[in-house]
């Protein structure tokens, strides 16, 4: 079977077979690396806002910030606009999110936009201090094209 082309003066080179046939091949690779940058960029994408506590086993701030806002948390408006996501403080790299600088403590929450820091509150002391800081962290996220603006 013979290959048409919109060139056919060409068609006989070696420099066009080359070209016609690396095309389709860049073409494949190119759109692969796009699925795969999608796919690997798929959970910063779904959601522009999130919550991301990082933890470490046996800290008991951590342990007091689960009792006392962590099992109520999922059913608050702060959930809906900031789902909470938990990273081991050892596998910040994994987080995804550009930080503003290393997280040295637990726990520590970053409000993160974008996969980009907006903001961070470092270490729980009670319920109410830390609902006072989450709230000025929300103040900072850009509202969203369907929200009303928070002004």
């Amino acid at each position: 079977m013979e290959e048409t082309t919109d060139f056919p003066a060409l068609a006989d080179t070696c420099e066009f077979v080359y070209m016609y046939h690396m095309s389709g091949q860049t073409l494949a690779k190119t759109v692969a690396a796009a699925a795969l940058s999608t796919s690997m960029l798929w959970p910063v994408m779904t959601q522009a806002a999130e919550l991301v506590m990082f933890e470490q086993a046996g800290c008991i701030y951590c342990q007091r910030w689960d009792r006392e806002v962590g099992a109520l948390y999922e059913r608050t408006e702060e959930a809906k606009a900031m789902p909470l996501r938990r990273i081991d403080i050892r596998d910040q790299k994994a987080s995804g999110i550009v930080l503003a600088a290393p997280v040295r403590y637990t726990p520590t929450f970053v409000v993160a936009e974008n996969g980009r820091e907006v903001g961070r509150i470092t270490g729980y002391s009670n319920d109410t201090a830390f609902w006072g800081l989450l709230d000025a962290l929300v103040a900072k996220l850009r509202p969203s094209p369907r929200e009303p603006s928070r002004i």
